[in-house]
């Protein structure tokens, strides 16, 4: 039975970054339980990064990068009587079923199974998890969970700065309306829609799972592999699909993530590799059609 009667807070405080809040004991002893530190995030989330390193994968001749499309995680948000978790855990095929049996006997929720890409080599599938309570033993379920999979579970060596992006992020900046990130040479937006998203009574957060992701991988020559995720109401879904594929970006996956959201939301992948401007413009046309955050 999950919580219905506590709402959490609905985006990340403007002007206040994850690195200038004060370290939570309640968090650091999540990191410890789980075995991986996370990033203490505004709003009393706590978000671990789980990218899939020990995955060299391709699609079409590219590498994929673990921050392009192989980023699994978990977010932690405090609530009143405990916190509630989420997450996106990136599984080649024979791990999805020791893990998922490894979760449900721990009482963590499985609310979606599904692929990302097409072609990919190897596979990978992705299942969202939630679960609800005292947030040290989640931790301690989720960790005996990945513990079936190879999934890196310790917390790797603090890396050199990103490589620089060759692209003309400025020029993406602009015809995307967002302002994007250089997240290990992966250029990356997360835009929020602008009305709340709800979960069984509860407000979910950008930062847990509910904003549009868009990511650009450099391949060369202005031009970049573009995968991520749209977040859609049904009434959104097909001017998307139909923007999406007049512009020559692949539909990889129409899915769930979570199982009691209002709206009741699709979260659509795609793919391309193409000059990285008429990506965006492509891109561009899709999020025309949905209801996404002022900038």
């Amino acid at each position: 039975m999950r919580f219905t009667q506590y709402a959490i807070a609905t985006g990340l405080v403007a002007g206040l970054s994850a690195s200038a809040l004060a370290a939570d004991p309640l968090w650091e002893k999540v990191g410890e339980t789980f075995g991986k530190a996370g990033t203490e995030m505004p709003g009393d989330i706590y978000r671990i990064a789980l990218p899939r390193t020990d995955i060299k994968a391709t699609l079409d001749g590219i590498e994929l990068k673990p921050g392009f499309a192989l980023g699994g995680w978990l977010a932690f948000q405090k609530m009143s009587g405990g916190a509630m978790v989420m997450g996106d855990l990136v599984l080649t095929p024979e791990e999805v079923n020791p893990v998922m049996t490894k979760l449900l006997a721990g009482g963590i929720e499985i609310t979606a199974l599904h692929n990302h890409l097409l072609r990919n080599n190897p596979f990978t599938m992705y299942m969202h998890v939630y679960g609800q309570g005292d947030p040290v033993k989640l931790a301690g379920t989720l960790h005996a969970g990945l513990a079936e999979s190879k999934t890196p579970l310790t917390s790797a060596a603090p890396s050199a700065a990103a490589p620089a992006i060759d692209l003309d992020t400025g020029a993406l900046d602009q015809i995307l309306d967002a302002k994007g990130t250089n997240n290990g040479g992966i250029y990356g937006y997360a835009i929020r829609r602008a009305e709340p998203i709800n979960d069984a009574g509860m407000a979910v957060a950008a930062a847990m799972g509910s904003a549009i992701g868009i990511n650009f991988q450099p391949t060369g020559d202005g031009r970049a592999a573009i995968t991520g995720d749209f977040v859609l109401v049904g009434s959104e879904l097909e001017a998307v699909l139909k923007a999406l594929r007049e512009n020559g970006i692949e539909v990889t996956a129409i899915h769930n993530h979570m199982i009691e959201e209002q709206p009741r939301l699709f979260f659509v992948h795609f793919w391309a590799n193409d000059d990285a401007k008429r990506l965006a413009q492509g891109l561009r046309a899709a999020l025309d059609h949905i209801h996404v955050a002022k900038s």
